[in-house]
């Protein structure tokens, strides 16, 4: 029987081939356009990462300059040495050469030589480029360098702190290699060879290079001649007063710019003690930021200040001192167990007389004393472009009890850091201006483009003009006790000491544990410079700061001058040495009737009323005007 189809029904069926058709065509179009147009980029770098190998280039860390132009540290080219376990035709041979070569264990090279199922394996980082062409003229297969970066700092462990140090791959780990690490690490470069399917690199095949970015450089306000003075007379320190540690800052007083800062002990950057992490943490940390600590006389500066400006005190105000103050019911010491008497303003700052700035921290009270701190900046961070600044420590206002507003005058009872202390001091001889601390002065790509330009601007103004060139006076005076010009011979040099003990765990104080310092400004009618030196526990025999801080400070200065040529301001003054006279087993009184007569001031440790030791011993060699210790 025969059918027979319509062609109604033909018409039909080639429709629908039709549409299937153009279905299938736009199916594949559209699978083409996502693999090429919205996939290709993605699919293109899995194929090549197939086809190729790569190798990391090394980017060259910037380099990191003083504000004089001496470069501190640099990047120098070192290597990396890997191995293609399935390019390796002789095991035994590579891994026996390489090990003897590089120093290393023969059976972990072979171990890392057999492994043909990685790529490439690291067989040691930071090769020298001598050690490098030795391993280069063996021309093995499957051995391969790789440029790398090492660091290297010029001056070994000058600025140890403050400059920090990187690790082995190059991250910066402290200091201002770390906070800075973003501007200095640069751009990574990559080179490329094509492979086989195994890995294997082809013959004659094309090799791809792209070339690492340096790192930005960094220039820092601190001036390198200025730190060696700095960091040598802290050594000397060290060795001579048997501290635990000290800390030293110079400072430009007119922009808070920081020129040398340092603590001891250190390390030499160029050979960092990785082996012993309990040391480098402590000796890489930036004391003058990190730790805070009671700072005692020095602090008066702040309290003198702003009572001179609240107007709660007048140059010609009298002050009693019997050797203490009662205060709430509670018997606080002066320093001077016998008493300073009667004596005025300037006679309080100079005797560094306790009593005097319990009188003047009262008269301002809690609220205006609190108002004054935060003014300046106790209690929160400097702002420096460093890591591990602390606040230091301020008690809840709420809490303040007389007796503890009278202890924060002389500098107890309250907690800074030697930056934080510095920065407020700076601002109180600078004509009141507060600025924010900087070490930075500019940093550059490496196209010489200047990516950051330190512009050091007043956060606020905390006394006036005229409260500071007050201070500034009442500073020089305190210094040169013997006549003007005097603490350094020649120059105008002011200042104050201080004296402070430790606390322990507990909060109990430590027995015989103190922490010394001085602060000198110059020149005193006008600060540019500003000098801080803190000792932490002398153990030496003294602990006074006017014994154990200041004579340093006199010698930082003394370089700072010599340094930078600056000329004596008055040729007139000359300090004249006397003879140590010996005074062990006179009574209080007698030795203190000679010591005034030959002009030399006086601390007293003790109660009695004999002379059981002297600091220095009789017969050394003493400037007129000195302050010398007397152990009774």
């Amino acid at each position: 029987m025969i059918k027979f189809f319509s062609l109604h029904s033909f018409k039909k069926r080639l429709l629908a081939l039709t549409l299937l058709v153009t279905f299938l065509f736009c199916a594949l179009f559209i699978r083409l356009f996502v693999i090429q147009i919205i996939n290709g980029k993605d699919l293109q770098l899995r194929a090549t990462s197939q086809w190729t190998r790569d190798l990391a280039i090394v980017a060259p860390r910037g380099d990191i300059y003083d504000s004089t132009g001496s470069r501190l540290a640099v990047s120098y080219t070192t290597y990396n040495v890997y191995v293609r376990g399935r390019e390796i035709d002789q095991p035994e041979e590579v891994s026996k050469s390489l090990a003897n070569i590089l120093g290393l264990n023969y059976l972990d090279v072979y171990e890392k030589v057999l492994k043909k199922n990685i790529s490439e394996v690291l067989i040691k980082m930071q090769v020298s480029a001598d050690v490098a062409e030795l391993i280069y003229n063996k021309n093995f297969n499957g051995v391969y360098l790789a440029e790398s970066v090492g660091r290297y700092y010029t001056y070994g462990n000058l600025l140890s702190q403050v400059l920090g140090f990187v690790s082995i791959d190059n991250i910066g780990q402290s200091g201002i290699e770390a906070y800075f690490d973003s501007y200095l690490k640069g751009i990574d470069g990559y080179s490329f060879t094509q492979s086989d399917l195994q890995g294997k690199e082809i013959g004659g095949s094309l090799r791809y290079y792209f070339p690492a970015t340096k790192g930005d450089d960094i220039t820092l306000s601190i001036d390198s001649k200025i730190q060696l003075i700095l960091e040598q007379t802290l050594e000397k320190i060290m060795l001579e007063q048997k501290a635990k540690n000290v800390t030293g800052i110079v400072m430009n007083a007119k922009t808070a710019q920081v020129i040398a800062m340092s603590s001891k002990p250190s390390f030499d950057l160029n050979d960092i003690p990785r082996d012993n992490l309990e040391i480098l943490f402590d000796q890489s940390k930036i004391k003058a930021i990190t730790d805070v600590y009671e700072p005692g006389s020095t602090f008066k500066i702040l309290t003198l200040a702003a009572a001179l400006e609240e107007g709660v005190v007048d140059e010609n105000d009298r002050f009693y001192c019997s050797g203490s103050k009662i205060v709430d019911g509670v018997k606080i010491k002066c320093w001077r167990s016998i008493g300073h008497g009667s004596q005025t303003l300037q006679e309080g700052l100079a005797n560094s007389c306790n009593c005097v700035f319990m009188e003047l921290a009262l008269r301002l009270g809690v609220d205006k004393f609190y108002e004054y701190m935060k003014k300046f900046g106790l209690g929160q961070k400097t702002g420096i472009s460093l890591s591990g600044e602390a606040s230091g420590i301020l008690m809840d206002k709420s809490l303040v009890k007389n007796v503890d507003l009278a202890r924060m005058g002389f500098g107890h009872a309250v907690a800074v850091t030697p930056l934080q202390l510095l920065t407020a001091v700076s601002a109180i001889v600078n004509n009141g201006n507060l600025k924010i601390p900087s070490i930075i002065d500019h940093i550059e790509d490496c196209f010489g483009n200047c990516l950051f330009d330190c512009e050091t601007e007043t956060i606020r103004k905390v006394i006036s003009d005229q409260t500071s060139q007050k201070v500034c006076e009442m500073l020089s005076l305190a210094t040169n006790k013997q006549a003007p010009y005097t603490f350094v011979e020649g120059y105008d040099v002011g200042g104050k000491t201080g004296t402070a003990q430790k606390y322990d765990e507990t909060g109990h104080i430590a027995q015989g544990k103190y922490i010394s310092s001085f602060i000198g400004t110059f020149p005193a009618s006008n600060p540019e410079y500003l000098v801080m030196v803190m000792v932490d526990e002398p153990g030496a025999g003294a602990y006074y700061g006017s014994i154990v801080a200041a004579p340093y400070g006199k010698e930082i200065f003394t370089g700072i001058f010599n340094y930078l040529g600056i000329p004596k301001q008055n040729d007139l003054a000359v300090i004249e040495i006397i003879e140590m006279p010996d005074l062990v087993g006179k009574s209080l009184a007698d030795a203190l009737v000679e010591l005034s007569k030959i002009g030399l001031y006086y601390e007293i440790d003790g109660d009695g009323g004999t002379i059981l030791k002297q600091l220095p011993p009789p017969g050394s060699n003493i400037a007129k005007g000195d302050t010398i210790v007397l152990i009774t």
